[in-house]
């Protein structure tokens, strides 16, 4: 597998270099629609939640913060706008909480919502690329991998999550991540 990843990076820087901005917020973006919490604790004890992931008030809210962290970088606001949500419980949401966190230098935060958003959906792609990159940060690349290989069982090598992560995992260790 990591020669087949050898061969077919440099195509992909290619075809990153030549499309650009477009492809490089394309890895980075996810989803401005959260999906349904996969697992709603609260609902199984006739909980109801505050804010139901398919009210368009919470949806509003939610692009508006997908908005803050892709389009203005402003981390903190979208911390802030997520957590009024009332909803980290949710993978999409918390997700986006911990790239931000993240973005802001803050690994121990943003490991606890990374494993927020994995805990409510172990199979959410974008949590495993996220905290994959937050591995080869903190200069763990043998979890980079595991991750890697995990989105590879999940979105298959061609999905944009896993050309993201695999090509970070092959710049050198102490290289400086662009993503």
């Amino acid at each position: 597998m990591r020669r087949l990843s050898m061969l077919l990076v440099p195509g992909l820087v290619s075809v990153a270099l030549a499309a650009g901005p477009v492809l490089t917020s394309a890895y980075a973006a996810g989803s401005d629609e959260p999906s349904p919490p996969k697992s709603d604790s609260s609902a199984k004890k006739g909980k109801k939640k505050s804010s139901s992931v398919s009210d368009p008030k919470f949806l509003a809210a939610y692009r508006t913060a997908y908005t803050t962290i892709y389009d203005k970088h402003d981390y903190t606001d979208a911390i802030g706008q997520l957590k009024q949500l009332k909803r980290d419980d949710v993978a999409d949401v918390a997700n986006l909480i911990g790239y931000s966190y993240r973005k802001l230098g803050d690994y121990q935060s943003s490991k606890i919502y990374y494993e927020i958003a994995l805990k409510d959906d172990p199979n959410h792609v974008r949590t495993w690329q996220y905290y994959g990159l937050w591995q080869l940060e903190q200069g763990n690349r043998e979890q980079a991998q595991y991750h890697l290989n995990k989105i590879a069982s999940l979105a298959g090598t061609d999905s944009s999550e896993y050309r993201s992560l695999a090509a970070a995992l092959d710049k050198p260790t102490g290289a400086t991540l662009v993503y």
